[in-house]
């Protein structure tokens, strides 16, 4: 036996009102639609529900028994189901996105006071973390997306790019007014004393290729996890040190001079990860436009 929600629906409405005509009305369907659904039932329970008569429609025995079976599966099922409506709502209204630290702390609060003033009924939710656990926290559903420079998607992500970086120069500013954004070519590094990311960064790897054309490779120099600490650490005198140009906005906080690397001119993708065949929500694609059209002017 497996009656359907329909069969249970139309038996509550016959119940509850005793005639099939109104019965049929208050559904929003034919009275032989509704007919057919009630005999179906009886059918497949082996017994009659109703009493037919020319004036009235009653409930058997049978049918008393069942009523009460019915009223509360349906109420527990509309329960359920307004509730999960109510929390796919408010999911629909959250968006959770993950970062790493100078993205989280430099871009995204521009980016999420712009997005705000356009979507202010979208909850933003902002998760800071290495660039593994950028990727953990989408993998494992805690984050709609992810941001950060990725070389490669992990397995089960999607990786869209959303901007594009230069890489620059960092270097310890004198005494006086802090300069604009110059230009210096690659060669300009030559003997310079540098500070780096660990050599097991991605970025860091990109970076020592181009040194390394202009010989000026340092194995031994001093590395740190973070472009804060870096940055920071330029500014009391301790080396320069090359960066993608998304660190700007966290450079003009400190007093040091940035030049974009020419000759050659090096860039690199900055990217979006979501996971592989989550469907993306309104909110992530009106999110992820106004990120696109807001990264230009911050890396610059």
């Amino acid at each position: 036996m497996n009656l359907s929600m329909r069969q249970m629906r139309a038996f509550l409405h016959v119940a509850r009102i005793g005639n099939f005509t109104r019965a049929a009305e208050q559904a929003h369907m034919t009275q032989a639609g509704l007919s057919t659904l009630v005999r179906e039932m009886e059918r497949q329970l082996g017994v009659r529900l109703f009493d037919r008569t020319t004036r009235m429609v009653g409930l058997t025995t049978a049918g008393r028994r069942l009523l009460p079976v019915v009223e509360r599966v349906l109420g527990e099922l509309e329960e359920v189901t307004g509730r999960l409506g109510a929390e796919g709502d408010a999911a629909r209204q959250t968006l959770r996105i993950a970062a790493t630290p100078l993205v989280s702390s430099h871009l995204l609060p521009q980016v999420f006071a712009r997005f705000r003033k356009s979507h202010p009924h979208i909850k933003l939710r902002l998760f800071d973390a290495d660039l593994r656990g950028v990727e953990a926290t989408v993998v494992e559903g805690q984050a709609d997306m992810g941001l950060g420079f990725f070389f490669k998607a992990a397995p089960g992500l999607e990786r869209l790019p959303v901007g594009h970086f230069q890489l620059m120069r960092v270097a310890a500013c004198d005494a006086g007014e802090v300069p604009p954004v110059g230009s210096v070519p690659w060669s300009s590094l030559q003997g310079a004393q540098l500070l780096g990311l660990p050599a097991s960064n991605p970025i860091q790897k990109l970076i020592d290729t181009h040194l390394a054309a202009v010989g000026a490779a340092d194995p031994d120099r001093l590395a740190f996890n973070f472009f804060g600490t870096l940055i920071a650490m330029v500014e009391a005198g301790f080396g320069s040190a090359v960066m993608p140009t998304f660190a700007l906005a966290a450079c003009r906080r400190h007093r040091v001079r940035t030049d974009l690397l020419a000759k050659p001119k090096v860039g690199l993708d900055f990217y979006r990860i979501t996971r592989r065949g989550v469907q993306e929500t309104e909110a992530a694609q009106a999110f992820c436009k106004t990120l696109v059209k807001a990264l230009p002017a911050l890396s610059r």
